[in-house]
């Protein structure tokens, strides 16, 4: 029997299910089904300098743009996709979704000008937890479409935190301070720094890292994340 044979048949045994739906992909599909790929609530905040992410931050950082793929509701599709994602060790549909908001991001010319992608970091607890981080994951698609490099060493998270989860803003950002710290500062002086992260919600995680990295002469900062949940 040929191996496409067999492949068929296991498929038709154990079908590969998309994560956002849960409908079976078939054999052209990879990972996410086609509907998905195009009928996800995308937020085109790329075509919006003045979207809700970038107010998050208003008076707090020093932005030059703000930007998330998706919006996030509690029980849609969205939410079973980041579910897989971050806890059902499906880390490829980072690659997928940083792609995809790439070719976004390359639409708007603030972010044709970044040199360097950098993922909010795990700490090296929940990193052995988890095996990967789904941040760096993202981060490595967009850098299939914009000009910067992934680079996971220079922001390192410093001291492990609860979950943010059950948290009101002001706890959340109280629990992310003195969380973060640049280990090379010299590398980025005077770079502009895409931020990226899986989910924002308050924003107080990405506030603490952009913190730290406008702390580095001439920097600039942009943030990305797959999701903007209210």
């Amino acid at each position: 029997m040929k191996l496409s044979c067999i492949a068929d048949f296991i498929s038709l045994l154990f079908p590969e299910l998309c994560p956002a739906c849960g409908e079976s992909l078939i054999a052209t599909e990879q990972l996410m089904c086609t509907q998905c790929r195009y009928t996800l609530p995308f937020t085109n905040f790329h075509l919006q300098a003045d979207n809700i992410v970038a107010r998050q931050f208003w008076g707090k950082l020093n932005v030059e743009g703000a930007y998330a793929l998706y919006y996030f509701a509690k029980g849609g599709k969205v939410q079973n996709l980041m579910h897989h994602f971050k806890y059902k060790g499906m880390f490829r549909i980072g690659n997928l979704l940083g792609s995809i908001a790439g070719s976004q991001l390359m639409q708007n010319d603030t972010f044709k000008t970044v040199d360097y992608i950098i993922p909010v970091p795990l700490h090296k607890t929940r990193l052995k937890e988890r095996g990967y981080n789904q941040s760096k994951c993202f981060a490595e698609g967009l850098a299939t479409k914009l000009p910067g490099v992934v680079n996971d060493n220079i922001l390192v998270r410093i001291r492990a935190t609860e979950t943010q989860t059950h948290r009101s803003r002001f706890l959340r950002f109280e629990n992310m301070q003195e969380v973060f710290k640049v280990t090379n500062s010299s590398k980025l002086e005077n770079k502009h720094v895409l931020l990226v992260d899986d989910i924002v919600t308050t924003g107080s995680t990405l506030e603490a890292c952009g913190t730290e990295l406008l702390k580095i002469s001439g920097l600039k900062l942009s943030i990305a994340t797959i999701a903007y949940a209210e």
